[in-house]
């Protein structure tokens, strides 16, 4: 049946290796930090306030149990990306191993995730920004503070700072990766110091009644907590993206993904157990900046400072990293047909997918002007959750029907490492709202409706 076709894993290699006119400039150096310039960007400087109100102190756990996911996840990962080193991360790996059909799935999937993504961290972005520069007695006329019906009570016409901000990197990124790795490592290394900042000074502010209850909202609170923080993780699927510009994919990208999720999943708990330590959960209830709010708390307002500058660079790195991945995800698609061919047309100068990638941050950063997100941000969860159960059927059905490929990284203890996968990344589905579900659905059937009026006629396998 041509809806499960499968494109051959030897030709996606051989066509990334000579067709795809992208540069080859990434190390695994390079991999660790794009994927911890994108993992510990929102995560850290938004969502842990956000998470703490519906889980208290125990938010380490959830931090825990979902990286715990991510790390079998990351397993199956590393060893499809050593495999199939091509651009379009877990779409590319479905497409050689479940069909094209389940691969566009994915590759729509992750075109939903990738754009609320990207719109969701110019927000919080924007949220730090302007109470850095509330700090120098500047403030922003209101109705250009955020995107329109964000704020309760207060008339906006659209977040002006996020729509920049989208802008800017889209211009950077459109100029080659060259220039975008050296910008994301540079704020990389000043975002973990910022952080490690926040940790020297607020571990001797911690109140140790701040953790009492530990779990307030039992264990259904770590377990609703560990599903909405998957939001932080999913930027080392944007480090898989990154194949094709990577000089030697089949050892650097299973470094680049393993140790960007180790180091990622190190901060995130160290982080929130400083912050519930220094302030009571409860008190984060509708806070954009709940890292520098537990610095105003101790009273050392330099920190404070210091920190804001470190945040609004930091969420710069997850901007980068997602819109990155994004453009990468849709020259995939449109190298295979599936989308029109403008979308893998390679500019001259810049190697870069230039129009599409003007294409695409516009529209995220239309998204982020004007579309209050709210709820919608769980959809970015579900979409991850579902990606990584994808990749790792996927590597038990590659390890069934090609045993003898070569593989530059073998997941250790198949069936059992994606069995569990899987397992932990459904389980964690199911904490999410029925309105998320929903919304996911109507998001799929229109790409359903895509499918079968464009993208089966105009697959390259149907020739």
């Amino acid at each position: 049946m041509d809806l499960f076709r499968r494109k051959s894993v030897h030709n996606l290699i051989s066509e990334a290796n000579t067709a795809s006119g992208l540069k080859r400039v990434m190390t695994s150096f390079d991999l660790a930090l794009l994927g911890v310039g994108a993992i510990i960007g929102a995560g850290i400087f938004v969502i842990t306030g956000t998470a703490a109100v519906q889980t208290g102190p125990a938010l380490v756990l959830s931090f825990v149990l979902a990286g715990l996911a991510c790390f079998f996840a990351a397993l199956c990962y590393a060893e499809f990306a050593s495999t199939v080193p091509a651009s379009g991360s877990v779409y590319t790996y479905s497409y050689a191993t479940l069909g094209e059909f389940v691969a566009w799935v994915i590759g729509w999937d992750l075109v939903l995730e990738y754009l609320l993504a990207v719109s969701s961290i110019a927000a919080g972005w924007s949220g730090y920004f302007q109470n850095f520069l509330k700090n120098f007695g500047v403030t922003l006329p209101e109705v250009f503070t955020a995107a329109p019906g964000t704020k309760a009570g207060i008339s906006t016409v659209m977040d002006v700072p996020a729509f920049v901000i989208i802008i800017l990197i889209t211009f950077l990124l459109s100029r080659g990766v060259s220039t975008s790795k050296i910008v994301n490592n540079i704020m990389v290394f000043m975002k973990v110091a910022v952080i490690l900042l926040f940790l020297a000074v607020g571990v001797f502010h911690i109140e140790p009644t701040n953790y009492q209850p530990f779990m307030p909202f039992g264990v259904h609170g770590v377990l609703l907590g560990a599903a909405s923080v998957f939001f932080a993780y999913i930027g080392f699927d944007a480090v898989a993206s990154a194949a094709e510009e990577t000089k030697n994919p089949q050892r650097d990208l299973p470094r680049g993904l393993l140790w960007s999720l180790g180091i990622s999943t190190i901060l995130y708990v160290v982080v929130s157990a400083v912050m519930t330590g220094v302030v009571p959960f409860m008190d984060y209830e509708g806070v954009n900046h709940p890292v520098t709010l537990a610095l105003d708390r101790t009273g050392e307002m330099w920190a404070s400072r210091i920190v804001d500058i470190g945040a609004i660079f930091g969420l710069m790195t997850g901007l980068i990293v997602m819109l990155y991945g994004q453009t990468r995800i849709f020259f995939s698609m449109s190298r295979d047909g599936l989308l029109p061919k403008f979308f893998s047309q390679v500019h001259s100068k810049f190697q870069t997918p230039f129009r599409s990638t003007w294409l695409l941050g516009a529209l995220a950063a239309f998204i982020a002007a004007f579309v209050p997100l709210g709820n919608l941000a769980e959809l970015v969860n579900i979409g991850t959750l579902f990606a990584f159960t994808l990749v790792a059927v996927g590597v038990l059905v590659l390890r069934k029907t090609q045993p003898d490929l070569p593989r530059g990284f073998r997941t250790p203890f198949v069936p059992l490492v994606p069995l569990i996968a899987i397992g932990l990344c459904l389980f964690l589905m199911t904490q999410l709202a029925v309105i998320t579900w929903l919304a996911f659905g109507i998001w799929l059937v229109i790409g359903l409706a895509i499918y079968f009026l464009y993208s089966r006629k105009h697959s390259r396998l149907n020739e």
